[in-house]
């Protein structure tokens, strides 16, 4: 709900405050763009509030709903006739920001161990058929036989134990409508210091400032139907128990207060999923938000939310393996194929395919304890994909004029630049030939062979605009960047989610969702290729090789006029070397906090495509696709604080100051 533009105004201005004019995504956005923020500058501080009203009153008449695409309006031509060029890009909403902090001493630090426990937890309980409640003696002796399955120590059976419950009521909670749930969310997840909201009987009263996640979390779960309280201990929670209006609980809360609850939930059988916070201090608490987000939207209506999802990516690698290649794509006749299918065989990611098949999956009525089928046109569609990908790298390296893929020599180092030209036009061509021989209605294949058509385009034309800018290089702007992204890599999410959703016999509703899901998710893991480049951990480094980069967009702007700025353009210009200039660099994007932002651009991409599937009618597909952006980005934390420790945390850190003496 929209707030008062005084009220609004203040948001504002605490947002503006907070953040200051660096900090925000107005950079770059130029006047199609659509900003949340208003820097410090921009009000007139003799006005107070009021100075502001004006501009917040335009602002808030144009800001996004969580429903509304973030499209700006598509400007006309001279001729007053609609552009036929993409919609322009806007940049998203700014996601409050996490702060990565060591978990406490009693709980995994590692996140890989805690998703670990978590999923031996929950197959543990299933192989025992177990049906809740369970007293303190049984939880006791599950949490040992987890902790000894995992092979992890003693000091973490607290935290076991929670991921044990968990799996415990996780089928009953599934079942309880939503709108019989209550979310009870601690209010050391704000940003106290800033944090406008007040405090009622019931708990804090957000004002939607967005500088912490409760107020998305409220916003998603209010709007699927929970009851939601932001406080500790609150009287009301027995209350609304005890009058039956709330069946199941979902809470995060510190290891102790969950530990305390445990035996009012047991004695009241009131099914509950609690995510523990990684930290009891109330100070700067993280906690794994992706968990919430899962528990929030479970329910029963999703078939596939037991449905394991690393299991399924296991399952569409062997698809690659070579006997399976040669069994749904036949044996290689002649070199060109047999090159085509050595390269479809290698080292990949498998996302795309991977993608495929989850639409698919999550589009059959297959129920929670049944494994999906995976017929054989499911698996030639995700061949067929995997194709299209294949065939793009191996154009990519000879235009791009790399000398590796996947650790070894790209197909033109190996082979010679026109053997890799014309096995890369056979992977397209056996794409396209895998997909007419599925059976399928002829207007569905028709409209599978248009949406690949479609994606192949707009591929041509995002890496055109990257191969002409290489003909007269100048720096360019965020959007300008993100534009070729959106052409260049969300086009191949789009095909593989789209695809699948085609063989699923998805409506044209779904379709419209999937086409701004995957844009969003296209960019946000262009922005993290970009990131992985620089730090090493991909296959190339844009900088280096001297190609459109988000990174350097975002440093060529926030550089301080002068030499820094200087350098930069000319990096641009490809008028020096990156490695001449690496030392300089590094500290410009290291003072200007050029990665920082980054990260915050993709995580609100990230953010975005969850947006996205808020449309989606199939409860099924909207549960899996969400929890896929959780397997393609990995983890996120939130940021909070809390004044309920405030004096036993102020002498503990004297105490420790103390002792340091």
């Amino acid at each position: 709900m929209a707030l008062p533009v005084r009220e609004e105004a203040l948001v504002l201005w605490v947002r503006s405050v907070h953040l200051d004019e660096t900090n925000g995504f107005r950079e770059d956005v130029g006047s199609g763009g659509i900003t949340f923020m208003i820097r410090p500058n921009d009000v007139n501080q003799t006005d107070g509030i009021a100075g502001v009203e004006a501009q917040c009153d335009q602002q808030s008449r144009h800001a996004r709903s969580p429903d509304t695409p973030s499209r700006a309006i598509q400007p006309s031509d001279d001729s007053g006739a609609p552009s036929t060029s993409l919609p322009l890009l806007t940049l998203p909403p700014r996601v409050p920001t996490p702060i990565v902090r060591p978990a406490q001493s009693n709980i995994p630090d590692d996140r890989a161990v805690r998703d670990r426990l978590k999923k031996i937890a929950g197959e543990h309980v299933d192989r025992q058929g177990l049906v809740p409640p369970i007293d303190l003696s049984e939880l006791r002796a599950l949490t040992v036989a987890v902790r000894e399955l995992a092979d992890v120590a003693e000091v973490y059976d607290d935290y076991v134990a929670i991921l044990v419950n968990n799996a415990v009521w996780r089928d009953a909670v599934a079942k309880i409508p939503y709108d019989r749930r209550l979310l009870l969310l601690p209010k050391c997840l704000r940003l106290e210091e800033h944090c406008p909201a007040p405090f009622d009987e019931f708990g804090l009263l957000c004002k939607e400032c967005g500088l912490c996640s409760l107020h998305d979390l409220t916003v998603e779960a209010e709007r699927l139907g929970y009851a939601v309280l932001v406080a500790e201990g609150s009287a009301i929670v027995r209350s609304m128990i005890e009058t039956g209006r709330i069946e199941a609980i979902v809470g995060v809360s510190c290891l102790n207060v969950l530990e305390k609850c445990f035996p009012h939930l047991e004695a009241t059988a009131v099914p509950g999923v609690a995510i523990p916070l990684l930290q009891d201090d109330c100070v700067n608490t993280t906690v794994d938000m992706d968990w919430i987000w899962d528990v929030i939207h479970l329910t029963s209506d999703d078939h596939t939310y037991r449905l394991d999802l690393d299991a399924l990516k296991g399952e569409v690698q062997t698809w690659f393996a070579p006997e399976s290649l040669a069994a749904h794509m036949g044996e290689p006749d002649g070199e060109t194929e047999r090159i085509a299918h050595e390269w479809l065989a290698r080292a990949g990611k498998r996302w795309r395919p991977y993608l495929t098949a989850c639409v698919y999956v999550a589009m059959q009525d297959t129920q929670p304890d049944e494994s999906p089928l995976m017929p054989g046109d499911l698996k030639k569609l995700a061949m067929a994909v995997e194709c299209f990908h294949k065939a793009s790298l191996v154009h990519d390296d000879i235009e791009d004029d790399d000398d590796e893929r996947y650790g070894a020599m790209a197909m033109h180092v190996q082979y010679g630049m026109p053997v890799a030209l014309n096995v890369g036009d056979f992977l397209l061509g056996e794409g396209y030939r895998l997909i007419g021989e599925l059976d399928v209605e002829a207007s569905v294949k028709v409209d599978m062979l248009r949406a690949a058509a479609a994606g192949h385009l707009s591929l041509a034309r995002g890496q055109g605009a990257e191969l002409c800018w290489t003909r007269d290089p100048k720096p360019l702007s965020s959007l300008e960047v993100l534009d070729i992204f959106r052409q260049k890599t969300a086009p191949a999410f789009e095909i593989a989610l789209r695809l699948g959703a085609y063989l699923g016999g998805a409506d044209s509703e779904t379709h419209d969702v999937l086409r701004e899901y995957s844009e969003s998710i296209g960019i946000a893991y262009q922005i993290r290729d970009d990131l992985e480049d620089f730090s090493g951990e991909g296959d190339s480094h844009d900088l280096r090789d001297l190609r459109p980069s988000v990174i350097l967009s975002i440093a060529h702007k926030r550089a301080e006029p002068g030499a820094d700025k200087a350098l930069l353009t000319a990096l641009w210009r490809r008028e020096c070397q990156y490695d001449d200039v690496a030392a300089d660099v590094d500290r410009i994007l290291r003072d200007r906090g050029v990665t920082e932002k980054a990260r915050e651009l993709k995580d609100a991409y990230t953010e975005q495509a969850i947006r996205a599937l808020r449309l989606l009618t199939n409860p099924t597909l909207k549960g899996l696709l969400r929890r896929v952006v959780g397997k393609i980005f990995g983890d996120n934390l939130i940021e909070g604080y809390c004044s309920d420790f405030e004096a036993r945390n102020a002498s503990s850190s004297e105490a420790r100051a103390e002792s340091a003496t």
